[in-house]
């Protein structure tokens, strides 16, 4: 009697083989990268390819830390991760953890080791970050030719700012020492604020940012720095050290230079509900102090005296008309009395 099994049941049991190799568990492929997707989800779609055939991949977006540029159709990579079936459709596919461009694997690596390194001794720590201020009349900046797109920005956002430029070697021989130089003299010039940044690339354009030199240089600036290096995917040694990360630097002369027109206008919003709320309390006053004039007037002390010398007045009179009744019956007794007393003496007879 033949067995039967359920599709379900095949695929599962197939799912179980891959699990148990242990090769596929962690590989690296490298190849071409075609039909790359950045789903809303912020998975990755792509497929690997080369003259033998393709490979489905994926990347999650918890695994987006393991990119350290913005992958296109073209590229050619180098992918660390995991084989596996994806049991619903009966396909496998790589799961991908980590990529890099191929012949950047070794700078990859120089990344990864320093970044450990300067994080142990405490150079990414949040207590050591100072706070960007709120207001800056004088920025700083250290970049190539991104200062374009950082000037306008920040001027539009406030045409009376102050902006002192060093223009930097972002790329190349040297670039690491002249970015650590231009860090230098700004933090003595005694600006407010200090952008370092530059355009998007790949690692290797991107690689003075990544020196150790930099990382120290920013570290130890008394100036709060605010790095803007590549595109939003795109990571450095400089942001992670750096007080405040911009994903881009068009991006990050909005968080460094406050709007002025918004600023004015919310000054003028706080000015017009602060006069309308002194209206109403002064109102409110002028009626309460109206309350207290009248209760005053029919209670003050004046009016009060007024009373009593009336009503002194009045029992004064009430007590002298008393005095005179008084008066006029003991007056009427007495003639009384005499009357009788003349008619009972002997002398009258």
């Amino acid at each position: 009697m033949k067995t039967v099994y359920s599709v379900g049941q095949v695929n599962r049991y197939v799912k179980n083989m891959f699990i148990q190799d242990y090769v596929l568990r962690k590989v690296y492929v490298k190849g071409e990268v075609s039909n790359c997707k950045y789903h809303t989800s912020g998975h990755i779609y792509f497929s690997l390819k080369d003259e033998t055939g393709v490979l489905s991949c994926v990347m999650f977006a918890g695994q987006r830390r393991g990119l350290a540029f913005r992958m296109k159709d073209g590229d050619r990579v180098v992918v660390g991760g995991a084989v596996d079936v994806y049991e619903r459709d009966g396909r496998y596919q790589m799961y991908a953890k980590e990529i890099t461009l191929e012949g950047a694997g070794a700078l990859y690596e120089r990344f990864l080791a320093l970044k450990a390194e300067l994080e142990e001794m405490g150079m990414f720590a949040p207590e050591y970050k100072q706070p960007i201020p709120r207001f800056i009349r004088r920025l700083g900046v250290v970049t190539g030719a991104a200062v374009q797109d950082i000037r306008n920005i920040s001027l539009r956002r406030n045409p009376y700012l102050q902006i002192i430029l060093y223009p930097a070697l972002v790329q190349g021989d040297g670039a690491a020492d002249s970015i650590v130089k231009g860090i230098r003299m700004l933090d003595e010039a005694g600006v407010d604020t200090i952008i370092v940044g530059r355009g998007g690339g790949s690692i290797e354009d991107l690689w003075a940012f990544n020196e150790e030199k930099v990382a120290r240089a920013i570290f130890e600036c008394r100036t709060p720095i605010i790095s803007a290096v590549g595109h939003e995917v795109d990571f450095t040694i400089a942001d992670f050290v750096a007080d405040l990360r911009a994903p881009t630097p068009s991006a990050v002369a909005e968080l460094a230079v406050d709007d002025m027109a918004q600023v004015m206008y919310t000054l003028s919003s706080y000015q017009e509900r602060f006069q309308r709320d002194m209206r109403e309390k002064i109102e409110f006053q002028r009626v309460r102090l109206g309350q207290y004039q009248m209760r005053l007037k029919y209670l003050s002390p004046e009016s009060r005296l007024r009373d009593r010398r009336q009503a002194l007045v009045d029992f004064e009179d009430t007590l002298r008309r008393a005095m005179d009744n008084k008066l006029q019956q003991y007056r009427h007794r007495l003639g009384i009395y005499l009357e009788r007393y003349q008619g009972l003496s002997p002398l009258a007879k």
